[in-house]
Parts: structure tokens; sequence; C-alpha cells
């Protein structure tokens, strides 16, 4: 199983309108892919900076094939959009993962 995590801290000021976003249009659009078996959202509690809100975003699969094919065909847009809509008030990295 791949774990593909996406960390993001977003502004304050536009936290709100982001929460609903990722929960009702970004997400189920990630999902619409067909490439993921689960997914997980999680507000991360402890964070070093203190400032903004801090979010995990976490999409399983089944395998490196799947999560290249994502990468490859839907990543790219889906990154965009998000970048377009919140620019300069979020900072985004991600992570994969193999479950052992």
């Amino acid at each position: 199983m791949i774990l593909y995590n996406v960390t993001v801290n977003i502004d304050p000021e536009v936290h709100d309108d982001w929460l609903y976003w990722m929960k009702h249009t970004h997400i189920p659009e990630v999902l619409s892919t067909g490439l993921f078996i689960e997914n997980r959202f999680f507000r991360v509690l402890s964070t070093e900076d203190g400032e903004g809100f801090t979010y995990s975003i976490q999409y399983f699969l089944n395998s490196m094939g799947d999560y290249e094919v994502y990468k490859t065909e839907h990543a790219p847009a889906l990154q965009a959009d998000h970048a377009r809509r919140y620019a300069d008030r979020f900072v985004a990295f991600r992570t994969l993962l193999e479950a052992v």
C-alpha cells in the first residue's frame, strides 16, 4: 500500500474557505480519479511556528503504478487549481510512503 501525504499550512484569513473547498471540491475531485482506495484528513495539533493552520491530507493507493498515473495525468491540473485559488496563502509539501 502506498500513502501519498500532502501537508498544507493555510493562512488564517482564508482558512474557512479553504477547509470548505477542500472537503467539498478538491478532495472529491482527487478521489474521482478512481486511483485512491481511501483518504483521511487531519488537522496537525502541534506546529513549531504556530502560524496558520496545518493539515495532513492522506490518500491511499494500491500501487506505485497508480501513483504514477495520478502524478502524470491528474496532479498537475489539480495542484494548479489549488495554487490559483490560494496563491501566496499556503505552503505545501508532499510525502510518499510505502507500508512495510
